[in-house]
């Protein structure tokens, strides 16, 4: 039986000077997914920053609204609908952070301290559908966060329109429930 060491020095032996060429330059433009790695990490700092600060401003409306001079702001509504806008922000923040991480890790190197780290297993992708199922599920709470915020402040003007609630409700409760029976494999 042949050591796979020397299988591959005898493929490299029997490619002609070319083949050679073009698979190096083949190989090397895996790189380019290092702008899509790049960007997602800005686009998820960024989405934290915005959110941080609109949590931040909801601070400042509660101080003012209690301890300084109140206003006809509806404080109860506009905090839980400002919240679940800054929670939705960090969501989205958490896809591009997996999307970046997870290209990393797939095309260009494996992440050495991220191995080292006792946290790291939500990072850890092994294969584009692992990385496809973990955005899979954060897309989900994304639109469940964002359909939350809509229902806040929604308008029950008809026995009708609760019916509907409770039916878009039920089959989110129904979606959430199947996508992790589907399996906890990959966390």
């Amino acid at each position: 039986m042949h050591n796979n060491k020397d299988e591959k020095i005898k493929d490299v032996q029997d490619q002609s000077l070319v083949e050679r060429g073009f698979e190096n330059i083949l190989w090397s433009t895996r790189f380019f997914v290092l702008l899509a790695v790049i960007f997602s990490m800005i686009g998820g700092i960024s989405l934290f920053i915005v959110a941080s600060v609109d949590i931040t401003k909801v601070g400042i409306n509660v101080y003012n609204y209690y301890f300084s001079h109140p206003s006809n702001y509806d404080i109860h509504k506009d905090i839980i609908t400002d919240l679940i806008g800054a929670i939705d922000l960090y969501l989205i923040a958490i896809v591009l952070f997996l999307f970046g991480f997870g290209l990393y890790e797939l095309f260009i190197s494996k992440i050495d301290i991220a191995k080292r780290s006792a946290a790291s297993k939500i990072l850890e992708i092994h294969s584009l559908d692992e990385l496809k199922d973990k955005l899979a599920k954060v897309i989900i709470m994304v639109l469940m966060v964002g359909f939350f915020k809509k229902a806040t402040n929604m308008e029950l003007n008809n026995p009708l329109d609760l019916i509907y609630l409770s039916a878009s409700i039920l089959g989110l409760s129904l979606a959430f429930y199947f996508m992790h029976k589907g399996g906890n494999s990959h966390e």
